[in-house]
């Protein structure tokens, strides 16, 4: 089809916005992916672009040494872990009763996670201190934990919309013949939701191994650091931009890594229960 010179003019723009959008996103990763493999005086010398001559690999290597990389790849992995699985049931079976059973005070549970979400999480930080501190868990892996399974509300929905497109007929025929609820929901609900547990569980994964606020905050002691920490504390212990390029790196690894494995899962959740059929 010919376009005319309108939609010429339009295509022209879009594009351009689009390269520069790109440039924008892409430029400072690039700076620092060549930093990263550059020795210290090249890096002050050469242009930020310059390819690294001669190419070196120490950079990684001191910051895996000396950042106690393992660990935070260690802490990270068991925080997502557990994050993801807990959250996968925790928020479906709370979307499951609320999908499937009317019960006193519905309207006001709703009503609660609206407001929740609505308020910003800072203003609770000291509230929120005071008990994971009363709890007897600061500066240990459940701090954090507890944060992060306790405070995604918006996975409730986002469950109990899938949920409420499943046809409440095939509950009613399972539990004729002789299903639990519980039944109902590992062998009938659960498997029909798998999009949004696929892309919850990715976006999920991807938030906590990009936290530094919470980590930092809950368990601020060496040994209990994540990715986002280790590079914050190493950041404290050198002014070496190339071996800073390289902490960068390795932190970004697991969220690039998950992202390009899983995008098409995550585009496709997000977009399966987008409509109502």
């Amino acid at each position: 089809m010919k376009l005319n010179i309108k939609d010429r003019v339009f295509l022209a723009i879009h594009h351009i916005l689009f390269i520069f959008i790109c440039i924008i996103i892409i430029g400072p990763l690039l700076i620092i992916f060549l930093a990263s493999f550059k020795e210290t005086a090249q890096f002050a010398e050469q242009h930020v672009l310059a390819f690294p001559n001669p190419f070196t690999i120490e950079n990684y290597i001191e910051v895996i040494q000396k950042g106690n990389a393992a660990t935070a790849f260690k802490n990270s992995f068991i925080l997502v872990f557990l994050t993801v699985t807990l959250n996968i049931f925790l928020g479906s079976m709370v979307a499951y009763a609320l999908s499937r059973f009317e019960f006193t005070f519905k309207k006001v549970y709703f009503a609660v996670f609206s407001i929740a979400m609505l308020l910003p999480s800072f203003i609770m930080e000291i509230t929120r201190f005071g008990v994971i501190t009363s709890l007897g868990v600061y500066n240990t892996l459940l701090a954090p934990l507890i944060i992060y399974i306790s405070t995604d509300l918006i996975q409730i929905y986002i469950y109990k919309q899938y949920m409420d497109q499943i046809p409440r007929s095939l509950d009613e025929s399972a539990i004729m013949d002789g299903a639990s609820y519980f039944k109902v929901y590992f062998s009938i609900i659960l498997p029909l939701v798998l999009p949004a547990i696929a892309t919850l569980s990715i976006l999920k994964s991807i938030t906590v191994l990009n936290d530094m606020f919470t980590p930092y905050l809950y368990m601020p002691s060496p040994e209990n650091a994540t990715l986002t920490t280790m590079l914050m504390n190493y950041l404290g212990r050198t002014s070496d931009w190339a071996k800073l390029s390289a902490g960068v790196i390795i932190v970004m690894i697991p969220s690039i890594v998950i992202y390009l494995v899983f995008r098409k899962q995550i585009l496709s959740g997000i977009t399966a229960g987008a409509v109502k059929e």
